[in-house]
């Protein structure tokens, strides 16, 4: 499915937005004279989405024993936006890869550390099977076992993760 904003907000737009959050990006005035072009429009959309998720995060932090109000009404104002289509769908999906992208920390160098490592398994293995439950219920049963063997191996990286992080602990013989 292919999908596209009805109403996609240009380079401009998402730049003005990040003025007003007083959080835009510098742009080399001798590479862009005239200001963002749409070749900037994803790294700006990222950089939006960071400074959102940011602000969520610093509003909704929540403290042991607290109620989760707060997010519940970031999730209301979400849906609102969202609806309950199948695009809400390949929103969480798309959230769920740049999430397990993000945890092993893309341009780092080495391998990630072994919990960071696990962490993004869990997250791909939560995305395969969103996946496969969607090819499910679409009725693709080839879509379906693919998707299904290919969570089968974020799913041992989490088990070595989890052993790893308790052999580093002490609670279990390496």
């Amino acid at each position: 499915m292919s999908i596209r904003s009805q109403h996609p907000a240009s380079a401009d737009q998402i730049f003005r937005a990040l003025v007003a959050l007083k959080a835009e990006p510098v742009l080399d005035p001798e590479l862009r004279p005239d200001g963002p072009q749409e070749e900037d429009r994803l790294r700006l959309l990222g950089s939006l989405l960071a400074k959102v998720e940011l602000e969520i995060t610093a509003a909704t932090r929540l403290d042991e024993g607290e109620e989760a109000d707060d997010v519940a009404h970031t999730l209301t104002g979400w849906m609102e936006q969202a609806g309950p289509t199948a695009l809400e769908v390949n929103v969480l999906l798309n959230r769920l890869q740049r999430t397990a992208l993000h945890l092993i920390g893309p341009g780092r160098r080495g391998d990630p550390p072994v919990g960071r490592s696990a962490a993004a398994a869990a997250v791909v293995t939560a995305a395969g099977m969103l996946s496969a439950h969607l090819a499910f219920e679409g009725g693709e049963t080839d879509k379906t076992r693919r998707a299904l063997g290919s969570t089968e191996s974020p799913i041992i990286a989490i088990l070595e993760g989890m052993h790893a992080l308790r052999v580093a602990i002490g609670d279990a013989e390496e």
